[in-house]
């Protein structure tokens, strides 16, 4: 009797163990320190940090920024290749048509696609949405999700063709300066009724795992 109990005891542990490990293995987390993009032309040089937390089918997000165009919505996605190559963020040498400004679609070359929102749904992908964070007064602004992990990798596997989330191959940004600020012409990146002072590029920060 007392050998079945001891079995039984010791059976228990096994699995508590085993269940604690699996649980742990779930576990991933990534980093990414954002810097200014675009700084010498919007009076700011937008600085931040990201952290994403994997664990079991959630992803924790946590976003916060300071010295932002004050007291307006700023859009943050990850942006990325959907076929999974290794995605970097822009520097003045993207400015392909010389007119300054680093834009939204010509940070294609380097960081790929707009892929994820951090927003109110980001497993949803609803890219061109009011409901990203605004700045307060003092350019600040701190953002924390809890992203359903499964069905974010559902809608993007079925908005990229079967693709992985693959945290270390992105970028995150952060856009947006105040409609009075002029832009020139040949700034690019309109999204729907969204205009170019919505989409441009003001921080950028490379994903990173932690070890």
């Amino acid at each position: 009797m007392i050998d079945k109990m001891v079995k039984k005891t010791l059976l228990t542990a096994v699995l508590a163990c085993c269940a604690m490990s699996a649980q742990a293995a779930k576990t991933e987390m990534y980093q990414a320190h954002l810097t200014a993009v675009n700084a010498d032309k919007i009076g700011s040089s937008p600085v931040g940090d990201a952290t994403f937390k994997v664990e079991g089918d959630k992803l924790i997000v946590h976003i916060k920024m300071k010295n932002t165009p004050p007291g307006i919505m700023h859009w943050e996605h990850f942006h990325g290749y959907p076929n999974g190559d290794n995605a970097t963020c822009v520097t003045a040498a993207q400015d392909k048509n010389g007119d300054g400004f680093v834009d939204l679609i010509e940070t294609g070359a380097v960081s790929g696609t707009t892929m994820v929102p951090f927003d109110d749904a980001p497993h949803k992908m609803n890219i061109p949405t009011d409901a990203y964070p605004h700045a307060d007064k003092n350019g600040s602004y701190e953002y924390t999700k809890v992203v359903p992990l499964s069905a974010l990798e559902k809608k993007f596997g079925e908005t990229f063709k079967g693709g992985k989330i693959d945290l270390d191959k992105r970028v995150i940004y952060v856009h947006g300066v105040p409609d009075n600020l002029t832009l020139p012409a040949t700034v690019a990146g309109e999204v729907g009724h969204y205009t170019t002072s919505t989409t441009l590029p003001i921080a950028c920060g490379k994903i990173e795992r932690v070890k």
